[in-house]
């Protein structure tokens, strides 16, 4: 069955053709990454798909019996409405009841005894049991928990930062439960461990999906095709993110091959059609159509330009950067509590914890930015600071690419006695001719990151600092970055959450563990989750050695813990937890039962495996909240 058809796609801006007469069809259940370098026109692509936009020729079909929904990568909302208000902002009848219920818990929660909110209230859950909306309800406060927006609610949109309204957005198209769902960028202003229970929501639905993403982790967990969209054409691949690596190569060198005889041909045809006849017999004219077709092919330029560029750096002393005893706070938020650190020559260091603990505040009082609270930071006398910040680059739009790095330097110095043109380092940056004589206005946001880059490394610094430098940026310039910042032989201090790129790049982490203590761990993002869930079990071993019955000697139960009374609501939701996870072991248990007695066909094998780890996922959720409300 399919859910989406596109044919004979083609967008023009003016002059610029960015793709032309291409078609796709998205079948139900497939899970696809579009991959496109920045400024090529993957979103363009996204809006005509999902109607927002309307194409130049073409047209899109989207099966009128699903339900679907678009992330966009920048999210609108009205400015005046609230979190709450915007997560139900929908024509889904279920979700119109859950906020009615909502609605009318929270006016009882203050006024328990008006019989009008009471009758409303039993309506409602009425209406709730007739729809089967309690599991909805449920995943609503899961959601907001985990995208860390349940302390916001009341907040309108013009209050949230840009990082607050993607996840805002990411939220509400969740919640929704569409059967066809188009992101992009999802992962963007996310922190690790929101992209790692966003992978594992994704996993457990029954969705189809079509993303823009650059975070590689992510793209191979939960896709299992990859389209590119590559110079005005869409090319598919079915398999991960190392066979469309594999395949692509392959599909470049044989165009690259197809090409050059096709120019061999082109020429031999040229000097035919300067000679030919005015008068065009139809033997002729099959051949001036052959020429053209011919022409075409002998037009493809494999693109083998590279960000690559090894700079001459400045000259970097014993002395680095010590950090003593250093401490920060914001109100109740400790950022730093007597942190201590000396870096040393050419040290490789992530930073992670979750949004909002202050890891860019950090990074600022390392460079003198913002003072501390107490203690202090020395910098070497030969430490010169690059410092890409999330903020990205802050010039005018009017201003030419290429003004925007000759205003830093007219070149750049690679080498003894090597120079680099400010042409040859944005053509290095994969910024062709004509892009560099455009404004910064007409730049994709990946294209202005990328430019930003190399204004911070046009002033040869040598202590990098990167706070989330792989936002925006497509994952071909994130390679090639990466390439570039293992040969960098200064220190490097990355803020990402980026798995792949943290991986690839640190030997040690800063991790913000909470209550201002920053903890030094040895190893990489992998060490660290290795060690993370290696204490899990630990943990629950011990655990299970404590709930052995033992023989002890009987002594006096101490008195019970005076508890906090759940309120109306609470306990409606936990009576309703124990029915729900009552249902959902039942139905595992006899979806297990069929799968050991065997004897079905394979797609009724795999739609009940499905089935079990949807179930499980569900299981774990609800059980969490058992335990908060019942302690």
């Amino acid at each position: 069955m399919n859910y989406l058809r596109a044919e004979n796609l083609s967008k023009r801006f003016g002059e610029r053709i960015l793709f032309e007469g291409i078609s796709y069809t998205l079948a139900k259940g497939n899970r696809v990454a579009l991959i496109a370098k920045n400024g090529t026109g993957k979103t363009s692509l996204l809006n005509l798909l999902t109607q927002c936009d309307e194409p130049d020729e073409g047209s899109v079909v989207i099966d009128r019996h699903i339900k679907w929904a678009y992330l966009e990568q920048e999210p609108q909302f009205d400015p005046k409405e609230n979190v709450w208000e915007a997560v139900f902002n929908s024509d889904n009848e279920i979700l119109k009841a859950v906020a009615e219920y909502e609605i009318c818990i929270e006016e009882l929660e203050q006024n328990p005894d008006d019989v009008s909110w009471q009758n409303r209230l039993q309506n409602a859950m009425e209406m709730m049991d007739n729809m089967q909306a309690w599991d909805i309800e449920a995943r609503v406060h899961t959601i907001l928990t985990q995208l860390n927006l349940q302390h916001h609610l009341n907040h309108t949109a013009d209050q949230l930062s840009g990082g607050q309204k993607k996840r805002l957005a990411l939220a509400r198209v969740l919640i929704q439960s569409p059967d066809m769902l188009i992101l992009d960028e999802p992962t963007n202003h996310l922190d690790i461990q929101m992209i790692e229970w966003l992978e594992a929501y994704l996993k457990s639905q029954d969705i189809t999906l079509l993303l823009v993403t650059h975070d590689r982790y992510f793209l191979d967990t939960i896709c299992t095709e990859i389209i590119e969209l590559d110079l005005g054409q869409l090319f598919v691949y079915k398999g991960n993110y190392a066979y469309f690596l594999e395949k692509k190569q392959l599909r470049e060198t044989y165009q690259a091959k197809e090409a050059d005889q096709a120019r061999k041909l082109a020429r031999k045809e040229l000097e035919w059609m300067r000679r030919q006849p005015k008068a065009r017999t139809t033997k002729s004219k099959s051949r001036i159509d052959a020429y053209y077709e011919t022409k075409e092919k002998a037009s493809f330029r494999k693109d083998d330009s590279q960000v690559e560029i090894q700079m001459q750096m400045k000259r970097m002393g014993s002395k680095i950067l010590e950090v003593h005893q250093l401490a920060k706070s914001f109100g109740a938020l400790k950022i730093a509590e007597d942190f201590t650190y000396l870096f040393k020559p050419g040290e490789r260091i992530g930073v992670i914890g979750k949004n909002g603990v202050g890891k860019s505040t950090f990074l600022n009082l390392l460079q003198g930015l913002e003072k501390p609270d107490f203690g202090r930071v020395v910098k070497g006398e030969t430490i010169k600071f690059g410092y890409y910040g999330q903020q990205g680059l802050q010039i005018k739009e009017d201003k030419r690419v290429v003004e925007v790095i000759t205003d830093i330097a007219e070149y750049l110095e690679v080498g003894k006695g090597v120079k680099l043109t400010a042409i040859a380092l944005l053509r290095m940056f994969l910024f062709d001719a004509k892009k560099q004589h455009n404004y910064v206005s007409a730049l994709s946001g990946g294209e202005k990151r990328r430019l930003y880059l190399l204004t911070i490394l046009m002033q040869k610094p040598n202590f990098l600092i990167l706070d989330e430098p792989t936002n925006d940026l497509d994952i071909e310039t994130l390679n090639v970055l990466e390439e570039f910042l293992e040969g960098f032989e200064g220190c490097l201090l990355v803020v990402t959450h980026d798995r792949y790129f943290m991986d690839n790049l640190v030997d040690k982490l800063f991790v913000f563990e909470g209550e201002g203590y920053i903890r030094d761990f040895n190893g990489n993002y992998q060490d660290y989750l290795n060690e993370v869930e290696e204490k899990k079990q630990e943990a629950y071993l011990a655990k299970q050695e404590l709930n052995k019955p033992k023989i002890a000697p009987k002594i006096e139960a101490p008195k019970p813990v005076e508890k906090r009374k759940l309120s109306f609501k609470e306990q409606r939701e936990l009576e309703q937890l124990e029915t729900e996870m009552a249902e959902l072991n039942e139905r595992k248990t006899s979806l297990e039962t069929l799968l050991l007695q065997g004897g079905s066909n394979h797609e009724e094998l795999t739609k009940w495996s499905l089935e079990i780890e949807r179930i499980k996922f569900n299981l774990d959720e609800k059980e969490l909240r058992w335990l908060e409300l019942t302690e």
